[in-house]
């Protein structure tokens, strides 16, 4: 078939197109093109649609439904309508299309992907690496552009550059410099987890973007622990599947820890995992089914990430509007803030803050350095975790792009370091602070936990994500209603200097650029849980 044959091509010859804001990507640092993609590959990517309107802020104290997000809040159907009929005849493929989730799935040959979009597509390899290397990534650079008709109806347009979006916010201990560790139900004592509850009747969804676990190896580790293994079930999204790579270094060690976590901390919670690619399209997709899906899980748990300015503004965005949704549906998602102190492994000397964690719809979770009787809950100190250039420290700082939230305004959280991006100044307030609560990260002083066959040590602030979302399944569990976004009820006036109910205070370490003090700070947030006065405070 000649081009001139080619479904679309007529009209692709006369394409009016109008550029999508936010959408300009700079080229991947390390990486260069080694060639133009093969023409007829294929290449798929999510599109983001606009708001039937804009969701209000009483949608996450009230709650919706399902149904109700989705008539209220959801894509208009015509705008689904026009979006798949204009693709369509562009010679596009629609391979999905979800109003409730806003979210249009397309496919097509690279050739007619890149003139609808208005972009190049290349394949990207490291820039030392010959011609002949293998190139594993697609990229592109600049902004897109989008069919005029579409302007204003599409907001994101996602996928197209497949380079990985984010890292596991994970480290594993040196045997020889564990200085004590904890199996999970330990550190439900030493949090004081609330008596009476297990999580039963609760959904947790954990997000992966790689890996898998074996059922022989959870079955193994929690007979260990004397607990029931849990139900887990395992959810692909936009191709992505359990694919446990016996590498207990890699992306296995994520998954593994975030189930073992949240499994022995909530064993009587439903786990449901979604695999996707590590892309802005398959961690958009990945959250958007889980927290559209029936039942409505009560935590979302997050373990992946990146710096803020690692992401395309349109993604950041999508992201953002998609925690918005399950905050309203009454999920609370729970997100690693990052293992790289307060510069999030971004080398230009400046304090940066990780995204989602980021997001003021996220519970952004940081991390400890703990030491304790783990049989009697007894602690003996628990600072900031920081173990000095390239050890680790929990991630925390000041964003800048999300503004300051009304829930936050009091607690102190530094002055203009937000920038004008989040709609603050040198002299004035500055962006959402970073995080907003802690647990223990220290791989020193870490987690026991069994991944490909072997036991280990495993710390990083993406252990503290599932941890965070098992006591919010007991809390849900035990008070009857969700929490959604929780951040009004814990921070729920606490002025600067002020412990919140329900905390225990970190008032030692720093990160880096930040410093601990009394009540909330951008190392540790509020504190540490203390599980039963939680409870009554909530």
């Amino acid at each position: 078939m000649t081009d001139a044959e080619l479904p679309g091509d007529d009209r692709l010859d006369h394409l009016d197109l109008v550029p999508l804001p936010g959408s300009e990507r700079p080229e991947r640092p390390g990486y260069r093109a080694h060639g133009a993609l093969d023409p007829d590959a294929v290449v798929s990517a999510t599109l983001v649609l606009r708001r039937r309107a804009e969701l209000p802020e009483s949608a996450f104290t009230t709650r919706l439904s399902r149904d109700e997000l989705a008539e209220r809040y959801g894509a208009d159907p015509a705008d689904v309508e026009l979006v798949s009929t204009t693709l369509s005849a562009l010679g596009l493929s629609v391979d999905e299309a979800d109003a409730a989730r806003r979210t249009v799935r397309v496919s097509g040959p690279a050739r007619i992907v890149a003139r609808v979009f208005g972009t190049d597509l290349a394949r990207s390899a490291p820039a030392d690496s010959g011609d002949e290397a293998g190139a594993p990534y697609r990229q592109r650079s600049g902004g897109l552009s989008i069919p005029r008709a579409l302007g204003g109806v599409v907001s994101a347009v996602l996928g197209l550059d497949d380079r990985p979006q984010a890292r596991a916010q994970f480290r594993i201990a040196r045997p020889a410099a564990v200085s004590v560790s904890y199996t999970p139900p330990e550190l439900g004592t030493v949090y004081d987890f609330p008596a009476g509850t297990d999580g039963s009747g609760q959904t947790i969804a954990i997000i992966e973007l790689g890996g898998g676990y074996e059922q022989a190896d959870l079955d193994t580790y929690f007979t260990g622990l004397g607990l029931p293994t849990p139900s887990v079930t395992a959810i692909g999204v936009d191709g992505g599947a359990n694919q446990p790579g016996a590498d207990p270094n890699g992306a296995d060690g994520e998954v593994m820890l975030d189930i073992e976590v949240a499994g022995a901390l909530a064993p009587g919670a439903s786990l449901v995992v979604y695999f996707a690619p590590n892309t802005d399209a398959g961690f958009l997709d990945a959250v958007t089914t889980a927290a559209h899906a029936s039942p409505t899980p009560a935590a979302i748990s997050i373990s992946w990430g990146q710096a803020e300015d690692q992401w395309t503004a349109q993604a950041r965005t999508a992201f953002d509007e998609a925690l918005q949704d399950a905050a309203a549906l009454g999920a609370t998602t729970t997100v690693a803030a990052g293992d790289d102190g307060s510069s999030d492994r971004v080398g230009d000397g400046a304090a940066h803050v990780d995204f989602p964690a980021s997001s003021p719809h996220a519970l952004a979770c940081g991390g400890t350095r703990l030491e304790a009787n783990g049989s009697t809950g007894a602690v003996s100190s628990e600072t900031v975790w920081n173990n000095g250039s390239g050890g680790g420290a929990t991630g925390g700082g000041v964003s800048a792009v999300f503004p300051l939230p009304s829930w936050q305004g009091g607690v102190g959280v530094p002055a203009g370091a937000g920038g004008a991006d989040a709609g603050g100044s040198a002299n004035g307030p500055g962006g959402r602070g970073v995080p907003d609560v802690s647990a223990v990260a220290d791989p020193q002083t870490g987690y026991r936990v069994r991944v490909d066959g072997k036991d280990t040590v495993i710390g990083g602030t993406s252990a503290v994500a599932p941890l965070w979302a098992a006591l919010v399944a007991r809390l849900v569990q035990k008070t009857g209603k969700p929490l959604g976004l929780a951040q009004p009820a814990l921070y729920d006036s606490v002025r600067a200097g002020q412990v919140a109910a329900g905390f225990r205070d970190i008032t030692q370490g720093d990160n880096g650029a930040y410093t601990a003090a009394a009540g909330w700070d951008a190392c540790t947030g509020l504190g540490v849980p203390d599980g039963a006065r939680l409870l009554g405070a909530l």
